[in-house]
């Protein structure tokens, strides 16, 4: 269902009529929504719905089409990134975002409102053995690249593959060294002092670098 602030629901109105016909709609005054909400920054609209058990990652590559580009998540636990690699996903593209089992929620609240709603669009599941999951993305076809501040190649000189799974890890610590040594490294050239940026900042840069849109 949804509740919606009275002075948006004109401008609504478009998106609301591709809701289904069962759909509960409800229409609220300012201070009952920042009652409900318990704060004032709400946008006017908040709704709620079941969520599905997710499909595994195997499942998901497996169905992904013979060109294909995939986010692969190992360690972010921040929403704020989160929500802003999702965001950057759908800019650029991306056909699934794929996480291990210690990154944060993609659906937890904060992380949706920062991926402007990508985070319900792109498709995404997780993987528990990460060694595991780098052999199936092997034997389905795909080039796996590492981001990384000390990569072996400049992103601007990589190629994209037709098949590109591509590794983002936590900022400060970034991607295992054992996970390094099995991938391909890529880097993101910079001026001098600097080595590195924040994780949805370099996301974005390299989604740009490797999209075919």
């Amino acid at each position: 269902s949804a509740l919606i602030l009275e002075n948006r629901l004109a401008g609504l109105q478009e998106i609301l009529r591709k809701a289904p016909s069962d759909f509960p709609i409800y229409v609220a005054a300012g201070e009952v929504m920042d009652r409900i909400a318990g704060f004032h920054m709400h946008r006017g609209v908040l709704a709620i719905g079941m969520r599905g058990d997710p499909a595994p990652a195997e499942l998901l590559v497996q169905d992904l089409p013979r060109q294909a580009l995939a986010v692969v998540l190992v360690g972010i636990s921040n929403h704020d990134n989160m929500g802003a690699i999702f965001r950057n996903a759908a800019a650029f593209g991306a056909d699934a975002v794929l996480l291990d089992r210690t990154c944060c929620d993609p659906l937890y609240r904060k992380a949706i409102r920062v991926s402007v709603g990508a985070a319900l669009k792109v498709p995404f599941a997780s993987f528990d053995d990460t060694a595991a999951f780098t052999a199936t993305l092997d034997r389905l076809g795909f080039s796996q690249f590492a981001l990384s501040p000390r990569g072996a190649t400049n992103i601007r000189d990589a190629e994209r593959p037709a098949r590109l799974a591509l590794y983002l890890g936590t900022e400060g610590e970034g991607l295992p060294q054992e996970l390094l040594a099995r991938l391909h490294t890529v880097r993101i050239a910079m001026a001098k002092g600097f080595d590195s940026l924040n994780v949805a900042a370099a996301s974005a840069v390299a989604l740009h670098h490797f999209s075919n849109r």
